[in-house]
């Protein structure tokens, strides 16, 4: 569907905007949070996020897919155009890579104005064994032709978004796609891939946030042209203003989280500890380099100091733990973290404010009460 054919969605499709000053949550943002649900942070706690806590993103509708009739074609520029299913996928030399996966909208409901999207805090974040073949391996066999400039992936979820009529698609550059680790995955933890995270066969785009990763994969093309599709060209950019063109979402920024402290509140969610030495937890990472160092503050940012990062574990793309000793005494704290990667890049204090509350690493502050124990 073009652009300028909107007019027949105009009821069913509102247009991005900012929510007013006061503007609560809407009925439409919570049904959207009711679908997508994000990682409870203390699953923080994990190496590997267990599958139904991993965070859940679905644009449109989870397809129902059979896998004895699933086809991925393989088209446009490349020398032998194929299609395969998936036990000729399987039949390809497998590989399992361990991801930190983030959505690109995480944070965004802490924004200030507020874009009225899905309504992530922070909690849009997971680890996982991915298993599958690499692209690069399926690309080796099409061959890839002279003037090849991208990759265009199709997802099997259509639906509408402004006005577009669209199944799920993004594109790669080349370079980017033929990294040893972007995997055609089929497995989750060691587990066939569930419906709701793309069964049977999503794309792995190890570094870049969730957008990237399409599933329900039923389409690979490789064009000899930049891919202006919505959701590559409209959407997941960084606009201060509506005709902005923006700079597009791509590599995950740092940040680090904290594993919620001591037992919560059940409503407000603040955390309770009692005095004596805390041994603070969490995991820090990043999308464009490794992490290199993280500091955690207990007055919500005024005084930094340096936490211990557990040691390399061998998996590059995935959060790495770090600990904070801490001796709390009696009062109310804002106990934060940020991360620092090896290029330089670091989390800020306060929020990255653009238009589709994408990219928001500012620091999270987990407001902690410390209280004597009770005796029995």
């Amino acid at each position: 569907m073009k652009l300028d054919e909107r007019t027949a969605y105009a009821q069913v499709s509102a247009p991005a905007r900012l929510a007013g000053p006061g503007e609560g949550i809407s009925a439409e943002e919570l049904a959207l949070a009711a679908r997508n649900h994000g990682m409870p942070q203390e699953a923080l706690r994990y190496d590997v996020t267990p599958v139904g806590l991993h965070y859940l993103l679905t644009h449109y509708d989870i397809p129902a897919i059979d896998p004895a009739a699933w086809r991925l074609a393989v088209s446009g520029g490349v020398h032998r155009p194929l299609t395969l299913d998936l036990h000729s996928l399987r039949a390809l030399p497998a590989r399992t890579v361990r991801v930190t996966m983030e959505c690109a909208g995480n944070g965004r409901a802490r924004l200030d104005p507020r874009p009225v999207s899905q309504p992530w805090l922070v909690d849009a974040v997971g680890t996982a064994d991915w298993t599958g073949a690499p692209l690069r391996d399926l690309l080796a066999v099409t061959g890839l032709a002279e003037d090849a400039v991208e990759i265009v992936f199709t997802g099997a979820d259509h639906g509408v978004e402004r006005g577009v009529e669209q199944d799920y698609q993004r594109s790669l550059p080349i370079a980017e796609a033929l990294g040893r680790d972007v995997l055609l995955a089929y497995a989750m933890n060691g587990a066939p891939l569930p419906p709701q995270h793309g069964a049977p066969v999503r794309l792995i785009v190890p570094g870049w946030y969730g957008m990237a990763h399409v599933k329900w994969l039923k389409g690979i093309t490789v064009t000899a042209e930049p891919f202006t599709g919505y959701q590559q060209q409209t959407a997941y950019n960084l606009r201060q203003q509506p005709d902005d063109p923006g700079e597009p979402v791509t590599r995950i920024r740092p940040r680090a989280m904290l594993i919620p402290p001591g037992f919560p509140d059940f409503l407000s969610r603040a955390r309770i500890v009692h005095p004596g030495p805390v041994l603070l937890r969490g995991r820090a990472w990043s999308g464009g380099a490794p992490v290199k160092g993280v500091a955690v503050s207990t007055d919500g940012g005024t005084r930094w100091a340096p936490a211990i990062l557990d040691d390399p574990d061998g998996h590059p793309w995935a959060w790495r733990g770090f600990s904070f000793a801490w001796r709390a005494t009696p009062g109310e704290y804002l106990l934060a973290a940020h991360a620092t990667d090896e290029s330089g890049a670091t989390q800020p204090t306060t929020q990255s404010w653009n238009r589709g509350g994408f990219a928001n690493n500012a620091i999270h502050l987990t407001k902690t009460i410390c209280v004597p124990e009770e005796k029995p």
